[in-house]
């Protein structure tokens, strides 16, 4: 009998998950309007620059490059900024983005998004989340620039155990 009340819950419960609307093409489209996903979008890659930026000085541990060493500097991020501005261009993302928004939410689940971020609340996150995420990335970059050197050191701890294996090995 158990098994039988078993079996007719989960025969509803499926049903009604299989009975979910499927998200509409209009409804992303309109969500992504609404949070502004094209400007964040853009946002995102002006941010990159800066990434590089402050991995280039990273990298140059504070000392100045030189004219060719800037020119390659220059060259190497003019590469970086075409290269994502054409994979990560709003003509390839959109449709991306309208498959993942509908392999993971309900049409429902969308209004109420929708619902939700025209409120002066949702609004409030749309225009202050890529402030809060410019912070972040900050935060976490200056979190590993404190491990630099126990990574460093567990890099060269690798090599000498890989070489120490190697030389076993033969």
């Amino acid at each position: 009998m158990k098994f039988a009340r078993l079996a007719v819950l989960s025969l509803l419960f499926f049903s009604a998950a299989a009975l979910a609307a499927p998200a509409k093409d209009s409804t992303i489209k309109e969500l992504m309007k609404v949070v502004k996903t094209r400007k964040l979008m853009d946002g995102m890659r002006a941010q990159m620059n800066v990434l590089m930026d402050n991995s280039v000085k990273a990298a140059l541990h504070g000392k100045t490059p030189n004219a060719k060493q800037e020119a390659a500097i220059d060259k190497m991020k003019k590469r970086i900024v075409a290269l994502l501005d054409d994979e990560l261009s709003w003509k390839r993302f959109e449709p991306l983005s309208i498959k993942l928004y509908k392999e993971t939410f309900t049409e429902e689940e969308l209004q109420g998004m929708l619902k939700f971020y025209q409120t002066p609340a949702g609004q409030a996150v749309i225009n202050k989340m890529p402030t809060l995420m410019q912070k972040t990335m900050i935060a976490v970059q200056g979190m590993t620039q404190d491990m630099e050197p126990q990574l460093q050191q567990i890099e060269d701890d690798f090599q000498r155990d890989m070489a120490a294996a190697n030389a076993k090995a033969k």
